[in-house]
């Protein structure tokens, strides 16, 4: 009962638990059966943990599950109540949560259920696309792809210098390679806004994290009619976290054109939906699954995705660092794919894993609501590194970009829950 808990709540009244509507049709997997589904679900967003979907309990599969007679106390929320899935074989012990006498703080959460997302259960939400696709995310979100645009759009501080604005909170506090790189293509474009940015370089030089702003400085090397360079530096809290060369031009007339060929792949519906990065407003589809987390998969080091945002910037150079900010999703995990045992589910846990280096080439323009295909070959990996390259194409076609990645793949010196840190920030 409610009246067993000793409430927290007034010893600690800065503590938060907000519970909102989720905007989203939520589900709850096992396998390949539904166990529950709802379009009145609560994003419950607590202090110090991760978001959860609060499902209302008429929106479960009760026939998959059976009462447990284990229960939790939680100082903030009260006592808790279990359900094992006894469809599974063995059965899952206490996947299921409820509140049901919740204090006073958290009423809301009353008559809600909780499920745990780990390897029995896959926890989604389902964006409705203004075109009828459904498209499924991974929750708990990262956010949306217009918050990222917002990110990558940095703003004028002085003439040369732009701010990245700050992002949170986040499950893992690390900010990806291919934002930062992003970043530049928009600060650079931005400082050169009468040519068009044909390829970037970045080296990263120590982890951003997400709850802070980034401080880009560019300095212009060269501004010529036909061809500009710049460097692009990017600071965090007064510490160096990446730099990177950016070339631009005005364009010409074009003498002659080849390009290399779209490899034969199945098309976007043929491929597997990809949940994955836990952001809305953007869709993943995956060729023969190969981005797998299962570390008993092998397969050749190769990734084929298929990528598009529900909505495209009207800003080309948006559009291209968009474009870039996907190129660093794949190499690691396509490094991975040969070696039994190597996972992508161990990145962060196990292995400590980063891109170090990127450089994309831009080529053709392209929608980026519309399909694009990223073919990603990791092509080398030993010496705790891995190196790889990617194409991507138009549906129709055409090549778009293509680029180069050099990330590290290590044991860690030591254990991350030894150093104070968790997934969520293990770099």
């Amino acid at each position: 009962m409610t009246t067993q808990v000793q409430s927290a709540w007034p010893d600690h009244p800065e503590y938060r638990i907000d519970a909102t509507p989720c905007p989203h049709t939520a589900q709850v997997w096992f396998r390949d059966v539904l166990v529950a589904e709802s379009d009145r679900c609560l994003v419950v967003t607590e202090t110090d943990h991760d978001d959860r979907l609060y499902f209302p309990e008429s929106d479960v599969r009760w026939d998959l599950f059976a009462p447990s007679d284990h229960t939790t106390v939680c100082p903030f929320k009260g006592r808790a109540n279990y359900w094992t899935l006894t469809s599974a074989t063995p059965v899952i012990e206490n996947v299921v949560w409820t509140y049901r006498t919740p204090l006073p703080e958290v009423a809301a959460i009353a008559g809600h259920v909780s499920f745990y997302d780990d390897d029995a259960l896959r926890v989604v939400v389902v964006e409705h696309w203004p075109d009828g696709s459904t498209v499924p995310v991974t929750f708990p979100l990262w956010g949306d792809a217009d918050e990222l645009c917002r990110l990558i759009d940095v703003e004028p501080a002085s003439s040369c210098c732009f701010m990245g604005p700050a992002h949170g909170p986040t499950r893992r506090n690390v900010v990806e390679g291919g934002q930062l790189l992003a970043e530049a293509i928009v600060a650079a474009s931005k400082v050169l806004p009468e040519q068009r940015v044909t390829s970037a370089s970045m080296i990263f030089t120590k982890a951003a994290s997400f709850d802070a702003p980034v401080e880009l400085t560019v300095d212009v090397l060269r501004r010529g009619r036909t061809f500009s360079s710049a460097e692009v530096r990017v600071n965090q809290h007064g510490v160096l976290r990446a730099a990177g060369v950016v070339l631009a031009d005005s364009g010409a007339s074009e003498v002659m054109r080849d390009t290399e060929r779209m490899p034969d792949v199945p098309e976007p519906d043929a491929a597997l939906a990809f949940p994955g990065f836990g952001m809305t407003g953007r869709e993943i589809r995956v060729v023969d699954g190969a981005y797998d987390p299962d570390p008993d998969r092998v397969g050749p080091p190769v990734i084929n995705a298929w990528v598009r945002f529900r909505n495209a910037p009207r800003e080309p150079y948006l559009q291209a660092a968009l474009l870039a900010q996907s190129t660093t999703h794949w190499t690691i995990a396509a490094g991975m794919l040969p070696h039994r045992g190597m996972g992508e589910a161990r990145a962060h846990i196990t292995l400590s894993t980063g891109i170090m280096k990127a450089t994309v080439a831009f080529h053709d323009d392209v929608d980026i609501a519309d399909w694009l295909l990223y073919t990603n070959h990791a092509f080398w990996s030993g010496r705790g590194l891995v190196q790889g390259d990617g194409r991507v194409f138009s549906r129709d076609g055409r090549l778009a970009a293509s680029y180069t990645i050099q990330a590290m793949v290590r044991e860690f010196a030591a254990d991350p829950a030894a150093m104070g840190h968790d997934s969520r920030t293990a770099m």
